[in-house]
Order: C-alpha cells, then sequence, then structure tokens
C-alpha cells in the first residue's frame, strides 16, 4: 500500500483514483507517476492526468453554454482540408458528378455522423475515454486490439493531414517553404496542442472556427462560379453505381474515424447533461462542418476538368487544388489559404491527443509513462512518413480510408449490440480497471475476427480484391458492408453463448 506521505505528494486528480481503479500498480509505479503530476502541474495550462476516470467533483459545472461548446468544438474539429481532399476525389478521380458526388457525401457523411453522437454520449456518462468504455462491451484484452487500430488511423490521419498543410504552405510561399518544412512545421503546432491537452484544446477549437468558416466562405465566392454542375457521371450505368457506393462509403469513412475519439472530449462534462443533448450537439456540429468542407472538395474537383487555368495550376496535389480556387485573388487568396492551415491543426492535434491516450490503455507498464512521451514519438512517426510519402496523398486517402470504415464499423457494431441486447444500462464506471468485473471477451473477439473476414471477401482495393468485390461487374468495394453484416449476426449468438457458459 501507498504510505500516508506518498499520498500527499499524489496530485488532487489521482487522489480521487480508488486502488481498484489503479488495478496491481506497485507504489513505486505510483511514485514516478506522482513526479510527473508534480512536474506537469506547475506548467500553467498543461493537463497531467492519464487514463483514469474523472471524478464527478473535478468535472465542469452544468451551464447553459455547454451546447454550445460542443457544438463549436466538434464545428471546427470537422471543417478540415482533408475533407476538401476527399470530396475531390469523388469527381477529379472517381468522375462522379457533382450532383452524384455530393448527395453521396451528404447521406455518408451524416450515417457515420450519428454513430459519432453516438459515441460521444458515453464521455459524460462514464468519464472515461472511448476505447477505455469499450473495455464493458468487449473486454479487457480484445479492447486493446482496438486502441492498436486507432494509433494506425490517427497515425494515418496526422501523416496525410501534414502532408496537405506543408504542401499548402509551400504553394503560399511560393516554394520558397519546402513541402517537408511545411510538414514540420504544421506537426510541430499539433503537437504543442495534443501535449497540454483538454483546456487549451478545448478554447482553441471553441473560437477557431470563426476564420475558418470565413474563409471557406470567401473561396466558394471565389472558385463556385466554376464549379461543373451539368457533366455526367462517367462510365456505364454499373460502374457508376459502384462508384456511387465506393464513394458514399469513403465519405461515410471521414465521419466513422471519429468515433473511436468521440467521448475522449467530453469526460471532464458532468453527467447530468442529457444523452439527446450530446447527441445533437456533436452531430450537426460535425456533419455540418465535414459536409461543407466536403461539398467545396466535390465542387473544386468539378472545376479541374472545364476550366483551363484551373487546369495548368493543378499539378495532381490538394494544395494546387485549393489555391486554383483562390487564384483570382491574389496575394489576399494566399492570406486566406494560409488561414485554412490552421484547419489542419485543428483537425490534427484531437487524433494526437487521443493516440497518446490510446498507448496508455494497453497495460500498466504503458500507462506509466507520461502521455507527452508519446504524444511526441506519434508525432515523430507521422511527421517522418508524410515527408516520405508526400507525392502520393491521393493513392494513400483512396487506400487507407476504407480500412479505417472496416474495423470502426465492425467495433461500432459489438459496442451497439452490446449495449442495446445485453446490458440494458447497467454499468459500475468504477471497475473499468478491473478485469474481474469485466466481459470476458470471447464473443466480441470472435466477431470482430469474423467481421473482418467479411470485410476482406468484399473489399475492392489496389493491393487485394475480395471474392464477393470481384464477382460484381466493374468491381465494387462492398467491405465496410460486408464487415458490419457478417459482425452484426455474428455477435449476438456468440454473446449469448458466452453469457451461459462464463456468465459475464
Amino acid at each position: 500500500m501507498v504510505s500516508e506521505a506518498e499520498k500527499a505528494r499524489i496530485s488532487p486528480s489521482l487522489q480521487s483514483v480508488t486502488q481498484e481503479e489503479l488495478g496491481d500498480q506497485t507504489p513505486l509505479n505510483a511514485h514516478h507517476r506522482s513526479r510527473y503530476q508534480r512536474w506537469a502541474g506547475n506548467i500553467k495550462g498543461l493537463e497531467a492526468r492519464g487514463i483514469e476516470r474523472i471524478p464527478v467533483e473535478e468535472r465542469l459545472k452544468a451551464n447553459p453554454s455547454i451546447s454550445l461548446h460542443m457544438l463549436l468544438m466538434w464545428f471546427s474539429m470537422g471543417m478540415s482540408l482533408n475533407n476538401m481532399v476527399v470530396g475531390s476525389m469523388g469527381t477529379l478521380v472517381m468522375k462522379l458528378s457533382f450532383a452524384d458526388a455530393a448527395l453521396c457525401a451528404i447521406f455518408g457523411n451524416l450515417l457515420g455522423g450519428l454513430t459519432v453522437g453516438y459515441m460521444s454520449t458515453w464521455g459524460p456518462r462514464s468519464g472515461n475515454r472511448t476505447l477505455i468504455v469499450t473495455r464493458y462491451f468487449m473486454g479487457y484484452y480484445p479492447s486493446k486490439i482496438c486502441c492498436l487500430l486507432n494509433v494506425l488511423t490517427n497515425l494515418g490521419y496526422g501523416m496525410m493531414n501534414c502532408m496537405i498543410g506543408g504542401q499548402l504552405l509551400s504553394k503560399i510561399s511560393g516554394g520558397s517553404v519546402s513541402v517537408a518544412v511545411g510538414i514540420i512545421i504544421v506537426a510541430l503546432a499539433s503537437l504543442v496542442m495534443a501535449t497540454f491537452g483538454m483546456q487549451i484544446f478545448q478554447y482553441y477549437e471553441r473560437y477557431a472556427w470563426f476564420p475558418q468558416l470565413m474563409v471557406l466562405c470567401i473561396i466558394t465566392g471565389s472558385a463556385g462560379p466554376q464549379f461543373d454542375f451539368q457533366s455526367p457521371s462517367v462510365g456505364s450505368s454499373g460502374e457508376v453505381n459502384a462508384k456511387r457506393l465506393a464513394f458514399f462509403s469513403l465519405c461515410l469513412s471521414v465521419a466513422l474515424s471519429w468515433a473511436p475519439l468521440a467521448a475522449d472530449y467530453y469526460v471532464y462534462y458532468p453527467p447530468t447533461i442529457r444523452k439527446w443533448k450530446i447527441w445533437s450537439m456533436t452531430t450537426i456540429g460535425g456533419c455540418l462542418a465535414m459536409i461543407i468542407t466536403l461539398l467545396l472538395g466535390v465542387g473544386l474537383g468539378s472545376g479541374v476538368a472545364n476550366n483551363p487555368r484551373w487546369a495548368a495550376i493543378y499539378d495532381g496535389t490538394p494544395g494546387s487544388l485549393l489555391m486554383a480556387g483562390y487564384g483570382r485573388l491574389g496575394g489576399f487568396g494566399r492570406f486566406c489559404a494560409f488561414i485554412n492551415v490552421v484547419t489542419v491543426v485543428s483537425n490534427n492535434a484531437p487524433g494526437s491527443y487521443s493516440m497518446a491516450m490510446n498507448f496508455q490503455m494497453l497495460g500498466h507498464v504503458w500507462s506509466n509513462i507520461p502521455r507527452p512521451v508519446f504524444t511526441i514519438t506519434t508525432t515523430v512517426v507521422y511527421t517522418a512518413c508524410a515527408i516520405g510519402g508526400r507525392d502520393f496523398l491521393y493513392e494513400i486517402f483512396k487506400s487507407f480510408l476504407p480500412l479505417i470504415g472496416y474495423w470502426v464499423v465492425i467495433w461500432f457494431t459489438i459496442v451497439a449490440e452490446e449495449d442495446l441486447l445485453f446490458r440494458h444500462g447497467g454499468y459500475d464506471w468504477s471497475a473499468w480497471n478491473c478485469r474481474q468485473k469485466l466481459p470476458v471477451g470471447v464473443a466480441a473477439g470472435l466477431a470482430f475476427l469474423v467481421g473482418w473476414a467479411g470485410a476482406i471477401v468484399g473489399m475492392d482495393q489496389v493491393y487485394y480484391t475480395g471474392p464477393v468485390a470481384n464477382a460484381v461487374t466493374g468491381g465494387c468495394d462492398l467491405g465496410i458492408w460486408l464487415g458490419f453484416g457478417f459482425t452484426a449476426l455474428a455477435f449476438p449468438p456468440l454473446r449469448m453463448l458466452e453469457l451461459r457458459v462464463i456468465s459475464r
């Protein structure tokens, strides 16, 4: 047991954590953790807490402005340039018409946004991060697989965000700032915000949306007349339908990628907030921002084929696509493009923050390492990858985003079915780190593998085409839908068998 003297040195945020919540940590581990806590406590605004549950008494007080803060936070995070890149793929890469691509973007994103809203409700209810809550649905050990997958997801997004920001900074400077240097600048700005944690992050996101929205309105006015609303989708009827479904799934994956992080940003919110309010504010804020940027990308992509001046500016990179949209505005357009780089930081910092938490969720040894160590390490990794892959951004987006959708939809299906069919609202949130009170996870682990089998036979990617996708004329990526279907059918009977045999 920890001595009274040792307890006195532990920060107030850790004093509220029970021994059961700390699991089998030794006093030595607690000592090292408290040293970091004491050091971090001397830096104003730096969040020192790790993955421990946030006690109710340490959370924010309920006030009328909380709903607005939730909406603005998600509106700011979702208004990112990477969504414009995805939107441009619908018309520029897949050759869909503006109407087809726009409808796929809107409804695909709305469907994904509803899952993000649902997952965000667990933050105030539990005081736990999203993938800590997953332990209650998938068990202690299977949930670690989701933590690793989410780390890979956010490493990929961090890499892509830095590539976009780096390309844009290089275009703004006329080439005097190289793409590699631009990537490093974006990565460092994201690192600072992710290291300081929730306090500075939520304050920043509360106001960052305004300049972002202003420059998006400006580019709409500047580039909107050049959007091509008339050209039809290219290809036979079967090919067009396959591309519609593929782009719908791509836009769904954009929103789904936020679901494993959604509750992380609400753990300091009081549990008295109504679930419908959390769900609606999160869904409206996130979807509205993502749809705006996706539609702008759809429009910019449609203009390249019909505007010779845009075609001359466009060199195959998203940075040149955006600069084509600002082309008529001269120096003011470059200033607006610089403001757009801010949106990259707004979108990149949350993932960097959550990645560090995911590493700490892997076990006691990992949880004893201060969070900034992981934040710095992951930033170095995705920055290096961004510098190496800076010339292949569209190919990376097209191959990487569907993989996110596969695992997230499988995970979400298990979460939703466990909550709606088996749990019926009974949770002991203080048992977040007690394996004996959590599900064993055999059913969830098997269902997860079954879901991946469905995704693999339905996937249609450059590196592999599954037999089901191959049977469709012209090919069609069905991985996200078969992953969902296989999991939804497999999990209930497996869970019922697990409950009968193991009783938890």
